[in-house]
Formats: structure tokens, C-alpha cells, sequence
């Protein structure tokens, strides 16, 4: 489990194909502090590491977690967000994050409104019951809140300190970028869809 508060920036050294799937090779100081085994969401997805050392961490992506998630696009020289599990014994400051994608976005516009920026993700219909607007949302394992939604778009607002520290610095138009839309919501929706199944069939 994750909390969307994105502790380092990490950079994408090597992409090593495999028999199945690819390994990734990423720069970051929170490498000394990884063991292999560990549990680190790679923008937004849960991985486990493989290998670390002082220089950077390996973890491996299978075929299908790259074909579910916009990690199959990733090039040598990417940002990557990283963060570590959440600890039974530390707060809470975002929402409750997985780190399992339910599906990818492509950034439609990005805009700047005094310090702060406007990103517009459009979104395919499967993902329409996790967009709410106020509602949280992970893109790329961000924390955001949705300022705005239609059927198939919703607006973020990003703050000054969110973007000088995450990879949305580097986004330009037409990324792809994953999302994973609030567990309490899903839940929530999940509940709702088979209590409606069950009036139709006991009807």
C-alpha cells in the first residue's frame, strides 16, 4: 500500500529485454536504502526490486504489466516517480494507492495559471466510474485531486512544489501516464453494480 507522496525522482539508465518482459534500470539516492524483495511503486505501479546498489536499482516488468500500464513506453533518460511502501506507523497524507494501474491516460493539455499548472488527462470509458470530480486519483502514483471531469477527460491542478518534485516537470502532450482511481470509490462502485444485478435477477 502507498500513499501518492512521491519521495524521489528517479531516471531510467537501461532497459534490458528479457525472455519475458524487460528490466529496468533506475537511478535514485533511495537505491542504498532498497534490498532485493523490497516493494516500490514505479509510477505508480508496484515492482519489486531485484537488485540495488549505491548507483541505482534494478526491477523487473512482466509482459503483461507492461501491456496494462504506460511502463512498456518508457525510454533511457525518463523520470520516474518513486515511493516506498507505507508504514503501519506513518501518516497518511494522500489516499490510499495500490499500485495496481487500472488502466493509462494520455496528457491531452498542460497550461500554466500563475505558479501553478493545469493538466488535462483524457481517459478511456472502462475508467468512468473511478473518475469523481473532488475525487482522488493516482497519475503516475501522484496524489491528485480531480478539479474537473466530462465523459472522457478530467482537469488536475498542480502546485509549484508537486512539480519541481515529481516527473510532471518533464510530461509534454500526448504521454501516456497511468492511473489508478480511489479504492474506497471502487469499493464503493463495486457494491452499488452487484446490488443492481441482483434486482434484475430477482425481479
Amino acid at each position: 500500500m502507498f500513499t501518492g507522496l512521491i519521495e524521489a525522482v528517479g531516471e531510467v539508465v537501461e532497459i534490458d529485454s528479457m525472455s519475458a518482459g524487460f528490466r529496468l534500470w533506475i537511478a535514485t539516492d533511495l537505491a542504498t536504502e532498497l534490498a532485493p524483495g523490497d516493494s516500490l511503486a514505479v509510477n505508480g505501479v508496484c515492482l519489486t526490486v531485484v537488485a540495488s546498489n549505491a548507483e541505482g536499482m534494478h526491477a523487473d516488468v512482466s509482459p503483461e504489466t507492461a501491456r496494462v500500464t504506460a511502463l512498456g513506453s518508457l525510454r533511457r533518460g525518463a523520470l520516474v516517480n518513486l515511493e516506498r511502501p507505507l508504514r503501519l506507523d506513518a501518516r497518511l497524507g494522500g489516499h490510499f494507492v495500490q499500485g495496481h494501474v487500472d488502466g493509462t491516460g494520455h496528457v491531452e493539455e498542460i497550461r500554466r495559471e500563475g505558479d501553478s499548472w493545469w493538466v488535462t488527462v483524457r481517459y478511456s470509458r472502462p475508467l468512468a466510474p473511478c473518475i469523481v470530480r473532488k475525487g482522488s486519483i493516482a497519475v503516475d502514483g501522484i496524489s491528485l485531486t480531480i478539479a474537473g471531469a466530462d465523459d472522457a477527460r478530467f482537469d488536475v491542478q498542480i502546485i509549484p512544489y508537486t512539480w519541481e518534485h515529481t516527473n510532471l516537470r518533464a510530461v509534454r502532450v500526448s504521454d501516456p501516464v497511468n492511473l489508478e482511481g480511489d479504492i474506497l470509490g471502487k469499493y464503493v462502485f463495486r457494491a452499488i453494480e452487484i446490488a443492481a444485478k441482483e434486482r434484475v435477477s430477482g425481479a
